[in-house]
């Protein structure tokens, strides 16, 4: 009989006086006690420096401001992102909507920033001054004294009702006196090089409206501001051309603006099969539903939105707490990371860095909304570095490494629509590829050849493998369908979405291999990501990330079929194939060999390049495990070869590797490495510059060094380093959809508690098999079996909540 992973989460738990909670599938929330004092906030003393809109300072071509992508505090509702500079002379919010796109720096298209929204105030030496932006609650302020009033301002965004929301206040009537002049960027008129972009500002009582048209796709765009004073005088007013609207507020008691923006751009498969200029041709203007979502807005006040943004939030950030230490930081986030930077390394950071990452996935990746690309949802740029796409070679993927672990996964709806928008047109790209590379095993049906993916995807185009990184790219996608399924053990999901995107990979991926003369199975062409060797990409036949990734893909196939009990004469094939992959590979330096031709370690290649590809096998992939232990020997020589020093999202993924290792210290090596040489004062991870997925990939980490559940149990605490000695989480997710929970001291768990959301086995790794007791939520005394020295089992009912003694 089949075992199943059981998924642990924990209830009731109090260590060092914060007492955890943990929510079921039915979101049942314990009624327990928790530290209100200790909370996950970044802030600071001063407001974003101003050194002009876009530094001259470029890295790898692309325009870094380190302005915004260092000082800026990031909000968003999976739609738009706003970056909040907190300034008090003119406060400056970038916005920022995921559908906005334009030539980009491919001619494919990319993101681009929408607009600026400034607000004259004339604060210019504020007394007491202090920015937050508050991870438990998603909101930002800004807090200061001038001229003997206190000032506040407020920024959240709501996704139930998709709006940003600002509110100013102060603490004296009539008060809050500013000029609102939003500014569109990077206009230019039509042009030959189809980069012009249009657009006018126009004001009228108390709405402004911005709206304009990009040229390369012929995309309209509208934002609306609205602006609701307390008291006070307004006056809108437009420039003689009436392109450049503001609006004058004067002696209110506080005034909410409201902000809502749109494109004609709508998901669908077509768009990605048709010319730029026809993708969005006969959709509806956005004037409609932008202005529907502000009224809608009004009716419900601002009050009411705070709280609907509250209790939307908070049901998904609250799900996981992490405690590695009692004391909150009192010095600004700035200082702390510097402090720490400079050796004086505090828990709390380390905390706040994991937090952040979920904080950052929330707000970047929401149902019916784009999934977070290479910056989230946050782009100040004209054309974003590398377009601000969905790059499939490990950035889209490291973007929802934490979603299951982290307790998420519904967030991971916003990749499944996008996916299943563009399969068609990758259905299309599977038979070019075929018939370029292997013409002869080209089906006639087209729905036999499956579908592909390359690495320079985005919202408005795909590509096919080719260039620097081979079809694995696909295969090293459908790991996360299949752990969408495995950590919430969904039939449903397993039947409508993941069995579908891996059958169809399957099929693409059987027709690319070649059999070699000495009887395997080999893609062809091959390339490790962006791998070079001797100045040029590098090409060859069954490298290990390609061999590997279409092992994990077909494996994971034919546990699919056999949960789904499906009978389709193509597995047959799979099993067959899966047989004479022959993934992995050791070299003479005892190394996990990148390409079959290579003997020693960095025979070719770059032997510190920051992909490191051929370990993808080891995580997220499974291939190489505990059971494999020469293999995993070998992963630590590969991993001591490519070094620890790399971009910022590169160390995320080493980090992850060492976790899979069980090297504690090693993983908490990179996890301080990424903080003192990869992450901004804002706390944004850099690549340079900004990349987003380094903030998700750290926060995997951290999860996967508390919780590993990929070897057919739930370990906890499986890479704990000595610097954690003592702690707790609540909350994490194990495959089976269990949810854990573990209090530890000097090293030893002390207590650990399980919420099976769907019933079924549990085996749980511990110190000492027969000593271990697990006792139900009634306090009824649970069967246990013993299946090894370090391995136990627990039959679970779904919804049911077990504590664990004796580990």
């Amino acid at each position: 009989m089949k075992r199943l992973i059981v998924f642990i989460s924990i209830f009731f738990m109090n260590y060092a006086g914060v007492t955890l909670y943990a929510q079921n599938s039915s979101k049942r929330v314990a009624d327990v006690e928790t530290n209100q004092s200790k909370k996950s906030v970044l802030w600071y003393n001063e407001p974003a420096p101003n050194s002009g809109s876009v530094s001259r300072v470029k890295s790898r071509g692309f325009p870094y401001d380190e302005d915004w992508e260092r000082w800026s505090l990031p909000i968003g509702n999976g739609y738009m992102g706003a970056s909040v500079f907190g300034r008090t002379d003119t406060e400056r919010i970038q916005l920022t909507e995921k559908t906005l796109g334009n030539k980009g720096p491919y001619n494919r298209g990319g993101l681009t920033s929408f607009a600026d929204i400034y607000l004259d105030i004339h604060h210019q030496v504020p007394m007491n001054y202090r920015r937050v932006l508050s991870l438990d609650d998603a909101i930002s302020t800004v807090s200061y004294e001038y001229d003997g009033v206190n000032y506040m301002r407020e920024y959240f965004a709501n996704y139930p009702s998709n709006v940003i929301v600002v509110k100013l206040k102060a603490d004296k009537p009539g008060k809050v006196t500013f000029l609102l002049r939003p500014v569109l960027p990077y206009l230019r008129e039509y042009n030959d090089e189809k980069n012009g972009r249009t657009g006018r500002v126009s004001a009228q009582g108390d709405l402004i409206t911005m709206t304009g048209e990009v040229q390369f796709f012929r995309l309209p765009y509208e934002a609306q501001i609205k602006v609701l004073p307390s008291g006070g005088m307004m006056s809108a007013f437009n420039d003689a051309d009436g392109d450049h609207g503001m609006i004058q507020v004067n002696n209110a008691d506080s005034v909410v603006l409201l902000i809502a923006a749109g494109t004609s751009y709508q998901l669908n498969e077509t768009l990605f099969t048709l010319a730029p200029e026809n993708k969005f041709t006969g959709n509806e203007h956005p004037h409609a539903a932008v202005t529907r979502r502000i009224a809608q807005a009004i009716q419900k006040g601002e009050a009411a939105l705070r709280m609907e943004h509250l209790k939307d939030y908070r049901e998904l950030y609250g799900r996981v707490e992490l405690s590695l230490t009692n004391k909150q930081s009192n010095i600004p986030t700035d200082r702390l990371l510097l402090d720490y930077k400079n050796g004086k390394e505090k828990r709390y950071l380390e905390e706040l860095l994991f937090q952040y990452g979920r904080y950052l996935l929330i707000a970047s990746s929401r149902k019916g909304a784009l999934p977070p690309n290479l910056q989230g949802v946050w782009s100040q740029y004209d054309y974003s570095p590398w377009s601000g796409g969905y790059w499939h070679n490990i950035n889209i993927q490291m973007n929802y490494w934490p979603v299951f672990n982290t307790n998420l996964a519904e967030l991971f709806e916003s990749y499944v629509d996008y996916n299943e928008a563009f399969r068609k047109e990758a259905n299309q790209k599977a038979i070019a590829y075929l018939k370029k590379y292997n013409p002869s095993a080209l089906a006639a049906d087209p729905e036999e050849n499956g579908w592909t993916i390359g690495t320079g995807a985005n919202a408005f185009a795909i590509p096919g493998p080719g260039g620097h990184s081979g079809p694995g790219t696909g295969g090293f996608t459908t790991k996360l369908f299949w752990d969408y399924y495995d950590f919430t053990r969904d039939e449903k999901i397993l039947r409508e979405h993941t069995y579908p995107a891996i059958l169809g990979m399957s099929k693409f991926l059987s027709k690319t291999l070649r059999l070699s003369p000495d009887g395997f199975l080999l893609a062809e062409p091959s390339a490790s990501p962006e791998q070079r060797h001797q100045g040029e990409y590098y090409q060859t036949k069954g490298c290990t990330f390609d061999q590997s990734m279409i092992y994990e893909n077909h494996n994971d196939v034919l546990k699919a079929a056999h949960i789904l009990k499906i009978k389709d004469p193509f597995l047959r094939l799979v099993k067959e194939q899966i047989g004479k992959l022959d993934a992995i590979h050791i070299g003479e330096s005892g190394q996990i060999k990148e390409y079959r031709e290579e003997k020693k370690y960095s025979d070719i290649g770059d032997p510190h390049h920051r992909h490191i590809s051929h370990l993808c096998a080891l995580y997220p992939g499974t291939l190489i495990n505990g059971t494999t232990p020469e293999w995993m020997k070998a992963s630590i020589v590969t991993l001591d070869n490519r070094g620890d020093k790399s971009t910022g999202w590169a160390m995320a993924h080493r980090l992850n590797l060492w976790a899979r290792t069980k090297d504690g210290n090693r993983a908490f090596k990179l996890y301080q490495q990424l903080l003192k040489t990869g992450i901004l004062e804002n706390l944004w991870d850099v690549h340079p510059p900004f990349q987003i997925d380094g903030n998700f990939g750290a926060t995997a980490g951290v999860a996967e060094m508390l919780l590993q559940s990929h070897e057919g149990y739930i370990e906890p605490l499986p890479a704990l380093p000595d610097a954690w000695s003592s702690g707790s989480y609540k909350g994490l997710v194990a495959r089976g959809n269990f949810v854990c929970s573990v209090k530890w001291s000097n090293k030893q768990i002390t207590r650990m508690q399980i919420l099976s959301r769907s019933g079924g086995e549990c085996i749980l790794k511990c110190n000492h098999a027969g000593t271990v007791a697990v006792n139900a939520e009634d306090g009824r005394k649970v069967k246990v079996k013993v299946l090894g020295e370090h391995l136990i089992s627990f039959a679970t009912k779904a919804g049911g909540t077990y504590d664990i003694r004796n580990l």
